[in-house]
């Protein structure tokens, strides 16, 4: 057993985000693999990824190909995997594509384990890396903070009985090290719910990256996420003491020390717009000219335009034209956000909107053929306005397009056939 080597550590990755931004997909893309390329060039004993490496259970397969391949390349290198689900890449009842890849034998992974009901006392399972002798164990993340029961009735003693280093995966908020603008909005567990005792504990789920001390002493460390899914995280990008990226741990007897590999990214511009105040053509010369700078060549642009306009219409902001002339200079990408109101007073409504919806309904009823199953009655109106009840019900964390429009057409049956009360919200 070596009593020094280095092992990585990436979380958050979130491979196939920015779905309708391709050139911002494809820079994020390119981020994770340069990251697992790394890996090998510093000839890292193994990887450990805390969670979110896909940003859905099931992204598209042109985006997990490439990942897949980038993988499968330090598996045949001879470096170990290790992997757990985070909040994303999660699918309750469902295979995941980080099932497929681990029965592929691409990674392993370090916490199979159900969700567990609050106050049921479990045994944490782990796994030794058998060439360094450390010992792994973990908790995977769920959406809407359904892991933190797991924390609650965990019995880590098996896992810290023996051996000398100990890594510790999760994919959840320590409560103690989020950045004050974050504490009172993120609710996560406490540092004292981690195992006490391991050299290592490889965090995920908050964007930002930090490094802290564990229950214990163990280095505590959020690699943040190497690229980001909002605006927000891509101004993240390189602020502060510690930078997003694959972090490299370096362990030497039963101590760990770590250092961050930033991705190498193009330029990132995030210009702020106020059109407060101005006429959708003052507003898009403004615009036009934010994006007629040295800054867009080469870059990520994501602009946003904010305030309430004095005069004409959103539509004539012209902001896919302003984003081709921004291409044309050499940007290579151009991702405008809206966060623009209309004129006041120029959204006339003559009647409540409950109003125009009933009026609506009974026009389309009364026309419908014969055999439509709601017929032109105070009952097939009431079962209409349920019907767009239970269709305007989003999608789930994590839940498959093809899943969702099971659970729609499922409750709008229910709904057309009379066997749901109107209005029915819930989700199935």
């Amino acid at each position: 057993m070596a009593d020094r080597f280095r092992f990585g550590h990436l979380a958050d990755t979130h491979v196939g985000a920015w779905g309708r931004a391709p050139a911002l997909r494809e820079a994020l893309r390119r981020a994770v693999i340069e990251a697992l390329e790394e890996v090998d060039r510093q000839e890292l004993e193994f990887l450990v990824i805390a969670g979110d490496l896909f940003h859905t259970p099931a992204p598209d397969p042109e985006e997990v190909e490439p990942i897949a391949a980038a993988l499968r390349r330090l598996v045949e290198h001879g470096r170990r995997i290790y992997a757990i689900y985070g909040s994303h890449d999660y699918l309750a009842h469902r295979t995941s594509w980080l099932d497929v890849l681990a029965s592929a034998g691409v990674f392993v992974k370090v916490a199979p384990q159900a969700v567990r009901p609050a106050g049921e006392r479990w045994t944490l399972p782990y796994l030794i890396d058998t060439p360094t002798g450390v010992r792994l164990a973990g908790i995977p993340g769920r959406p809407h903070g359904l892991d933190r029961a797991s924390y609650e009735g965990m019995d880590a003693s098996e896992f810290l009985a023996s051996g000398e280093r100990h890594v510790f995966l999760f994919h959840a908020a320590v409560e103690e090290c989020l950045p004050p603008e974050l504490r009172d909005h993120v609710r996560g567990i406490r540092r004292s719910d981690l195992p006490p005792g391991c050299t290592y504990y490889a965090g995920g789920h908050i964007h930002r990256p930090y490094q802290s001390v564990g229950p214990g002493g163990g280095l505590l460390v959020n690699p943040g996420a190497i690229f980001g899914t909002s605006r927000p995280d891509l101004a993240n990008l390189g602020r502060g003491a510690a930078s997003p990226g694959l972090v490299v741990v370096e362990v030497a007897g039963t101590s760990a020390s770590a250092r961050t590999i930033p991705p190498h990214l193009p330029p990132i511009y995030l210009p702020d717009i106020e059109v407060d105040g101005l006429s959708a053509r003052e507003a898009t010369i403004r615009f036009e000219s934010a994006l007629s700078v040295p800054q867009v060549a080469g870059a990520l642009v994501v602009p946003r335009l904010k305030g309430r306009l004095a005069g004409g219409s959103l539509a004539e902001l012209g902001v896919r034209a302003t984003e081709a002339k921004a291409r044309e200079s050499g940007a290579q990408a151009v991702e405008t956000e809206l966060d623009v109101d209309p004129p006041s007073g120029t959204t006339v409504v003559s009647r409540p909107e409950a109003e125009i919806v009933t009026s609506r309904l009974t026009e389309l009823l009364s026309a419908s053929a014969p055999g439509c199953p709601l017929p032109a009655t105070e009952e097939g109106l009431r079962r209409a306005a349920a019907l767009l009840d239970v269709l305007a019900v989003p999608a789930e964390d994590g839940q498959t397009r093809s899943d969702y429009e099971a659970a729609r057409l499922r409750a709008a049956l229910a709904v057309i056939e009379g066997s749901a009360p109107p209005a029915d919200r819930r989700k199935e």
